[in-house]
């Protein structure tokens, strides 16, 4: 039966009924007055049943929606497609678990209800971290120092070697040291105005809460933030935003950041409570009775494939960038441990969602493994432009003219003229699908004729160069050798370049997936940041989970359980995972074919970042999934893994990501083949405004698109997470 409830916060009466796919739904009814907010509701659930029935058509639809609009006195927005009613419904699979209450006080009141364990019980569980970045080492530590015992997992050297410590611009905080307006609610609004309103409001609100609790942490560890002359913490504006809240430590700030983690994940590898376990790779996770409760491992020296039993796993291994196999991203990075998390049964959610970095330097040649960064910072100073004139971009591509001696009437500052308010601080998806733009007009400034300018010549003409060097010395030094140009004397070249994977596997707010006791934090889940990331909220979103989310909701899972729910590693369901495990690696080998792992990367990288790059479209992403297959087919015929497992083996480590990366490169086409909208770093040809700008279809796809796999060479399924919000009004995006 429909029936009327209340939200918190809206006057509106919500209408709860059983949508067709079975699942019940809420809608809101527009309406104030209960007895015509029960008119709608009715109506509601008569259209729902018809549709279930499948006797109901589109007309028929649109008759109910007229007659409903004309028994209440007051415009009534409802879906007008029977499909929709189905289209926005939570899947059972997906409980988000998000508190009730007002946003400021839904954390607080969330942190209270949580089942606590005893600090003398807390040494009686065991729990699993694998990765050692900011978000796991910084887990890895806390939990330690809670009373947990922790073993941790990376396949680095060490893990100060986490790819973390490539981040270079900065950490937000809404600590507003500079009294220029922000807020944790600014901080949480331009989060979520920067995601393109595909963020889940609630867990965006928490990031903002804890990011003033995040620098205070870091600051305590020794981590040397850049500081005013009166010696307060510095600040420096980022995309996206127009107030001043990234803390940075010059151009290291990942660096300095991971060495503060470590420091303190170090000291309880000391004291015993942390067991690390470094170059090791885990293949596969176990699950109990539905439950993951150990992980399998290789050695990544010797080849050994070892079991370890848990009460809980906690994925911490980044994002998978690489799939493109040229990204900002350590080329060890990999989709590995959450592909076959998802392969077990954890929703994977946004996978189409990747960011493309706009301040890269630029591909040079077929030689190269990885792309180069130049942080987003750099945009707080440098100019971006292009040439006005194709003629004249040719001239410097040949190498006719420098750059420098071209007039300023000569030049187009691209992002000033088309986003006044915001300049060159647009938010990455902007400036990179711009860069990309200028570029097909035939106006890019390097050979390949993919590259614009980043330009400080105005900077050191109002600041003069010590105080450029100051801010950025690391990165002009770094930019030098990598180039051989000097940018304090000639403008930088960048180009738009993978750097971040805002889709991950699926979690709750609680940031446990689809599967008990998995939990999934930093970019390896799909985050806090919709369909695009803001600048700087990569390194807050890390620690936050980390520091100050994951040993609270931890504790959720582990006190429902109870300490006797560990299995022991002799158990069937380990013996299983591991024969599976040893049965690919053996294969992996066997096939002795004619190309190595590393050719089959590249071929498959660029077909991902020509059909599903910076702009999709659906006919292209349609022969992307016709290549993906037959070139998934060749691999298992023809791959050459040289030597055998028993030893170190870098092109059997190698083998065996692709064959993952192959598997998702697929399910990344189909969900941006699904989603037939533009929004952040999604970009559908197909939807685009008349200005050029992503055109969001907020009616049909405000949802978290979540797929459950369902073998191989089967369709996965795909589950709906609807995206309500209560704040933040849903405004088409504009940094004009």
């Amino acid at each position: 039966m429909a029936s009327l409830t209340k939200k918190d916060n809206s006057p509106y009466w919500f209408c709860c009924f059983t949508a067709p796919d079975g699942t019940r739904t809420k809608r809101s009814t527009k309406q104030t007055d209960k007895e015509q907010a029960m008119l709608v509701c009715n109506e509601f659930e008569k259209a729902a049943l018809e549709a279930k029935k499948e006797i109901i058509t589109e007309n028929q639809v649109k008759k109910v929606v007229s007659d409903i609009r004309d028994k209440t006195t007051s415009k009534i927005e409802i879906i007008e497609k029977t499909t929709d009613l189905s289209k926005k419904s939570n899947s059972p699979l997906l409980n988000s678990k998000i508190p009730t209450g007002p946003m400021a006080q839904k954390w607080d009141k969330h942190r209270f209800d949580l089942k606590l364990v005893n600090p003398a019980n807390k040494r009686k569980y065991d729990v699993i971290i694998v990765g050692s970045g900011l978000a796991g080492a910084s887990a890895a530590a806390t939990m330690a120092e809670l009373g947990y015992n922790v073993k941790c997992f990376c396949y680095q050297d060490s893990p100060r070697r986490a790819h973390s410590i490539a981040a270079q611009g900065g950490i937000n905080a809404a600590k507003n040291y500079q009294n220029d307006g922000d807020s944790v609610y600014r901080l949480f609004y331009d989060t979520v105005k920067g995601g393109d309103y595909r963020s889940r409001e609630a867990n965006v609100y928490r990031l903002a809460q804890v990011s003033v609790d995040i620098i205070d942490q870091c600051a305590a560890q020794g981590v040397p933030f850049a500081r005013e002359y009166g010696g307060l913490l510095a600040n420096r504006s980022f995309g996206g935003a127009q107030v001043s809240r990234t803390f940075y430590a010059r151009g290291q700030t990942g660096q300095q950041l991971l060495l503060g983690a470590y420091s303190s994940l170090s000291r309880q590898i000391g004291l015993g409570n942390v067991q690390m376990f470094p170059r090791s790779e885990m293949l596969d996770v176990v699950l109990v009775d539905g439950h993951a409760k150990g992980i399998i491992v290789r050695d990544m020296v010797t080849g050994e494939i070892s079991r370890h039993s848990a009460h809980t796993v906690v994925l911490a291994t980044g994002g998978y960038g690489n799939v493109f196999y040229l990204s900002t991203n350590a080329m060890g990075c990999n989709v590995t441990a959450t592909h076959r998390a998802y392969k077990r049964g954890a929703a994977f959610a946004n996978p189409c969602y990747t960011q493309i970095h706009p301040t890269c330097i630029p591909v040079s040649g077929d030689h190269q493994s990885k792309l180069t960064l130049m942080s987003e910072s750099l945009r707080n100073d440098g100019r971006v432009w292009v040439p006005k004139s194709q003629e004249v971009a040719e001239k410097i591509r040949r190498g006719e003219i420098n750059p420098s001696g071209i007039a300023e009437g000569d030049r187009d500052y691209y992002l000033e003229r088309k986003y006044p308010s915001f300049g060159n601080l647009v938010p990455r998806d902007v400036a990179s699908r711009n860069a990309k733009e200028a570029c097909d007009e035939g106006r890019g400034v390097v050979g390949s004729g993919l590259g614009v300018y980043l330009d400080f010549a105005h900077a050191i003409g109002r600041m003069g160069e010590d105080t450029v060097r100051e801010r950025y010395g690391n990165l002009f030094d770094m930019y030098e050798k990598i180039t051989g140009s000097n940018a304090y004397q000639n403008p930088m070249t960048i180009y738009p370049a993978v750097h971040y994977t805002m889709g991950g596997l699926w979690v709750d707010y609680n940031l446990m997936s689809t599967i008990p006791g998995l939990f999934v934090i930093g970019e390896a889940n799909f985050s806090d940041h919709g369909a695009n990331r803001l600048g700087a909220s990569a390194l807050m979103q890390g620690l936050a989970d980390g520091y100050f989310v994951l040993p609270y909701t931890i504790g959720q899972y582990l006190a429902e359980i109870g300490p006797e729910d560990r299995p022991s590693e002799t158990s069937s369901e380990f013996d299983s995972v591991e024969e599976s495990v040893k049965s690919k690696i053996d294969k992996l080998l066997s096939i002795k074919g004619k190309r190595t792992p590393t050719s089959f990367h590249r071929e498959l990288g660029q077909i991902i970042w020509d059909k599903c790059g910076m702009s999709r479209n659906g006919s292209g992403l349609n022969e992307a999934l016709e290549k993906l297959p037959a070139l998934r087919q060749e691999f298992w015929e023809n791959l050459n893994v040289p030597g055998e497992n028993g030893s170190l083996n870098q092109s059997l480590e190698m083998a065996g990501r692709v064959a993952d990366f192959l598997e998702f490169g697929e399910l990344m086409c189909r969900d941006a083949l699904q989603r037939e909208e533009s929004c952040g770093g999604h970009f559908r040809e197909e939807h685009q405004t008349d200005e050029g700008e992503a055109k969001r279809d907020d009616e049909n796809f405000s949802f978290v698109g979540a797929w459950e796999h369902k073998g191989v060479d089967s369709m996965p399924q795909l589950h709906k997470e609807e995206l309500t919000y209560e704040e933040v009004k849903m405004t088409q995006r504009s940094y004009k």
